[in-house]
């Protein structure tokens, strides 16, 4: 599925809980991701990623920071836990710094009856500390647990949110790669 000129888009599921959605809200992601055609699609699932919590640089990392170094762009599945995101998507992004920068990433959040958009919300700040373009589309699943029916399609369909998050996403990888490409960022 790679071609020369596709954006390199990985999907990082950020819950590594038991009994967690989030597998199942990437799987419905990535069909919809799978539609553009500007991209090649790669998946982080946190719960494999073996990323220290005390930040020590071991081969995981190396690995890890591998693939955010190669991405153009990335989109973070996550749930709210508690009003929040959880501690390993925090984890995460502090497990690498440059690899980050000058890149853009959007966020599919889901919960309760606010659907993720807290921890979205938090998430925005810490992304843009990180030196990161956040995309201002966001698709947020209400209800999760009800959201999806048999066949892992959702029942209220928000394909018009995930297809504007995608082409958004589009835009600034393409354009921040090609500055990347003429000049480093200068963080």
């Amino acid at each position: 599925m790679t071609g020369p000129g596709r954006l390199r888009l990985e999907v990082i599921i950020g819950s590594v809980r038991a009994g967690r959605k989030g597998p199942k809200v990437a799987e419905w992601f990535l069909r919809q991701a799978s539609e553009a055609t500007e991209f090649d699609v790669g998946v982080l699932d946190l719960a494999t990623a073996e990323l220290p919590d005390n930040l020590v640089v071991d081969a995981h990392v190396e690995a890890f920071r591998g693939r955010l170094d190669a991405a153009d762009a990335f989109v973070v599945v996550t749930p709210e836990y508690n009003h929040g995101y959880p501690g390993a998507l925090k984890t995460a992004f502090d497990n690498a710094k440059f690899e980050w920068r000058a890149k853009p990433v959007g966020f599919v959040s889901y919960g309760g009856m606010s659907g993720g958009l807290r921890a979205t919300e938090q998430l925005r700040l810490v992304v843009a500390e990180l030196h990161m373009v956040s995309i201002r589309e966001t698709v947020s699943l209400h209800q999760v647990r009800k959201a999806f029916d048999a066949d892992g399609e959702l029942i209220d369909a928000a394909f018009d949110a995930a297809a504007r998050l995608l082409a958004q996403l589009a835009w600034w990888a393409t354009m921040l790669r090609a500055a990347r490409t003429v000049e480093p960022y200068p963080g």
